[in-house]
This record gives structure tokens, C-alpha cells and sequence, in this order.
């Protein structure tokens, strides 16, 4: 198990405190997905699973119920796959339902051909169920007919679950603040992905091809021990960079290209996240420059605003107005500020929100809002500042010499007491560094 025992017992005693005894809350880790005829992609379990029980196999489901005492079971049961050795040595080994007891610190494991069984037990006497519907059909349509017998039950005690909610927005309102942990495994994502980032810019010249600098980065993380990359591994030069989530990477980089690269790896579960853009060739056009400039003063100005005094709209309003005043004076828009923000112009070239939070998930899915308002971002969370520029080649209304370009720069932010901190601050990204850097040269090693 990858987690502390007593950090996910205090996650899930949390949890029951926000339950209350009437809930009951059931997750499921996922099934295996196929990648092509028989072969599957590989597992990852679902994160509210990861994040409050540790467990990582598939299809596993765990039922979370603060109402249970020590003498009805606990409050939390997990249904795991039965340990079958001869499954096990093609396909890998399986904790079974002691180890879910033993090493995984359930109050009760049972093997998954026992969930029809026990779940009805599990949910007697609840007033709410906590459930994601619309994930696995197979299963929704198992719960509903669950339901549909005990509702014939209601009137004779116990009573049984009449309200449905989605279990989501308590638990990711739980995983927005992060703790000690959670932090040092940010930080260790953050500085792989940019030591990663940074050998790309060593290594980059042009006549290489997207999917060198693609593999290159990939290698990295594995060497320094991150499981995999946090999302697609984005390699995108000349126009390529102006598509937003370009992921062929397989077109060669040409002198004068700029190349943007949109990368993190995976390290204990949680994500780095990082884009750098850089010349090919190492030097900068002044139009490219300007374009450049314009996307890291944004960039700076949003990581400053990364306090518990502002909400991730107040970022992402500054940035956006930032960025248009620049669009203004390099003639990419025309008309005064403020209209130009009020008809959302700015979008032809500035299309995303500034950042989002960043946790187990790359995309961590915490609210963004409370209460009707955008949320504010609270000291233990983190976020991507990640402004933007892109010109589309055939943009005939843009100055020929942007024409073609995609600049991001992004950084994963963690919001202090005492201030911002740059997790990923190891990457370079000035324009005087980058072209000190882009072409000086890196030499695989192997150990």
C-alpha cells in the first residue's frame, strides 16, 4: 500500500463526521477498460476510492456507513476479488478479503460474489445513499433494483435509504486543502516533470521530430520513479502549438518553430503538471518575443494573486485582462479594453480559464464554487496558473508574424500564509534563460 494507514483512517473519520449515522456512501474502484481486441489500457482506480481507502485494484467497491457500531461490522466494508492463484500469477497478485481486513484496514472484506448478499444489510436503516450514478450501467441497474426491494420493505423497520445524493462533492471539498503528505508528493511530481521539461529544452533542435522530445520526457519520469504521465504528453511545434490539446506528436520541428510542450508525471497518484514554449532553434523572433513576454507577465501577475484574499475568478479576470491589453498593442484586437473583455473577444486567441486545481486527479474536480461565488483559494490548495496565446496559422486578421504561433506557460502553485510557492519553480521559463538552455545539449544516461 502506497498510503499511511492512519492518514487514510483520519480521511475516512473526517468523511463519517460529514456523513452522519443515516448515510451510506458507496464507491467503486473501476473496471479494466479495453485498449484493443484482448488487451486493456492499464487500471488505475477511480481517486475518491485511492483517496480514502489506498486500495488500487479493479472492481473493487467500498461501502462507507458512520451508522455501523463496532458489533454491527464498522463503518467501512470493502468487496475486493477473491484471491485465485492461478489468476493471480498471470494477471498479478490480489489482497482477497483478509488482506482488505489486514493490510487495507477494513472493518470487514468480503469477496464481490457476496455484494448482493451483504450491501442490502449495509443500507438498512440508512435515510441517505451516497452514490455516483451513470458510471457502470451494469451496476446502477443492479442498485436500482436493490432499491425497488427495499422500498416494498418501507414502513417495517429498519426504515431504508429515500434520499440519493452524489457522494462527489463532499469528498472533493475534503481534497481541495492538502495535507503535509499530499504536499511532498506535489512537490516530488513538480520537480521530476520539470527536470523532465528541462532535458527536453536541452535536447531540442530542429530536424528532430515531436515524439523524440516526447519519449525523452516519458523516460524521465520513469527513471525518477513516477508511475506514469499525469495525462497525453502534449508535443506540439509550429501550428501544432495552437491546438490546445494536440497529442499526435509525430510531425518534425522545424527551424523557427516554436515548440510547446505540455507535460507531468504521476508520482505516488499525484499529478505534476507543467507547459513550457521555446524556440527550436534557441532564439526567439521579436514577434515571438513579444508574444512570449506578453503570456509570462500574465503568468507571474496570476501566481501572485494565488492567496487566500482571492478566488480563482479574480486570477483568471486579471489575467484575461492582462492578456487582451496585449492582443490590443501587438494589433491582434482592436476597440477599447473594457468592451473587448465585455464581448469576450479576447477569446479568439485566449480561449481557457487561467489554471484549475491540481491534486490526485491532474484536473482535481474540488468546487469552484461556494455559495452561489466563486471560491476562494484556500492555503493548502493547489493550482495551475497556465495563461495563453494562440494565433492560428491562417488567421489572415492576425500580424503575419504571429501567424502559426502557440504560446502556454504554466506552473502548479501551492497558496501559503506566506505567499504563493512555485512548486515547479525548477523549470525555466525567462526569456533569457530559455535561450541559454533550448539546444545546449543532454546526453542520455543510463545507470
Amino acid at each position: 500500500m502506497r498510503f499511511d494507514a492512519q492518514t487514510l483512517a483520519a480521511r475516512r473519520a473526517r468523511l463519517y463526521e460529514q456523513l452522519g449515522d443515516g448515510a451510506v456512501m458507496i464507491l467503486r474502484a473501476g473496471a479494466p477498460k479495453m485498449r484493443s481486441h484482448d488487451t486493456d489500457y492499464r487500471f488505475r482506480a477511480h481517486s475518491d476510492m485511492v483517496y480514502l481507502t489506498g486500495f488500487e485494484e479493479p472492481d473493487a467497491v467500498a461501502v462507507f456507513a458512520p451508522g455501523r457500531s463496532a458489533e454491527q461490522g464498522g463503518p467501512f466494508t470493502l468487496f475486493v476479488r477473491p484471491r485465485d492463484p492461478k489468476k493471480e500469477q498471470w494477471d498479478g497478485r490480489r489482497a482477497g478479503a483478509e488482506g482488505a481486513v489486514d493490510l487495507y484496514g477494513a472493518d470487514r472484506g468480503y469477496d464481490l460474489a457476496q455484494l448482493d448478499e451483504e450491501l442490502p444489510k449495509l443500507l438498512e436503516g440508512a435515510s441517505e445513499l451516497h452514490i455516483e450514478l451513470g458510471r457502470d450501467s451494469a451496476f446502477d441497474a443492479k442498485l436500482h433494483c436493490l432499491l425497488a426491494g427495499l422500498r416494498r420493505r418501507r414502513g417495517k423497520p429498519p426504515a431504508n435509504p429515500s434520499v440519493l445524493r452524489d457522494p462527489r462533492d463532499l469528498i472533493q471539498a475534503m481534497r481541495l486543502v492538502k495535507s503535509d503528505d499530499e504536499i511532498a508528493w506535489l512537490r516530488r511530481a513538480s520537480e521530476i516533470s520539470a527536470e523532465a521539461h528541462t532535458a527536453a529544452m536541452r535536447a531540442c533542435r530542429p530536424g528532430m521530430h515531436e515524439y523524440e522530445l516526447q519519449a525523452l520526457i516519458e523516460y524521465i519520469f520513469a527513471r525518477r520513479g513516477a508511475t506514469a504521465p499525469s495525462y497525453n504528453t502534449i508535443v506540439g511545434a509550429g501550428a501544432n502549438a495552437t491546438i490546445l490539446h494536440y497529442i499526435e506528436n509525430r510531425d518534425p520541428i522545424a527551424d523557427g518553430d516554436i515548440v510547446l510542450i505540455d507535460a507531468g508525471c504521476e508520482f505516488n497518484f499525484y499529478a505534476g503538471d507543467i507547459t513550457r514554449s521555446f524556440p527550436a532553434n534557441g532564439k526567439f523572433t521579436p514577434a515571438q518575443r513579444d508574444l512570449y513576454q506578453a503570456v509570462l507577465d500574465a503568468e507571474i501577475m496570476g501566481i501572485g494573486m494565488c492567496t487566500a484574499d482571492n478566488s480563482w475568478l479574480d486570477v483568471h479576470e486579471a489575467t484575461v485582462r492582462s492578456l487582451t491589453q496585449a492582443m490590443v498593442d501587438m494589433g491582434l484586437l482592436s476597440g477599447t479594453l473594457d468592451e473587448l473583455i465585455e464581448t469576450k473577444a479576447y477569446e479568439k486567441y485566449y480561449m481557457h480559464k487561467t489554471g484549475h486545481w491540481i491534486g490526485i486527479d491532474v484536473h482535481d474536480p474540488n468546487p469552484y464554487y461556494a455559495g452561489g461565488h466563486a471560491a476562494k483559494i484556500p492555503n493548502g490548495a493547489v493550482q495551475t496558473i497556465e495563461p495563453g496565446l494562440y494565433i492560428p496559422a491562417d488567421d489572415e486578421s492576425a500580424p503575419a508574424e504571429l501567424r502559426g504561433i502557440g504560446i502556454r506557460i504554466e506552473d502548479d502553485v501551492l497558496a501559503t500564509a506566506a505567499g504563493p510557492e512555485v512548486l515547479t519553480k525548477a523549470c525555466p521559463k525567462a526569456v533569457s534563460e530559455i535561450e541559454a538552455l533550448v539546444g545546449s545539449g543532454y546526453t542520455l544516461t543510463l545507470p
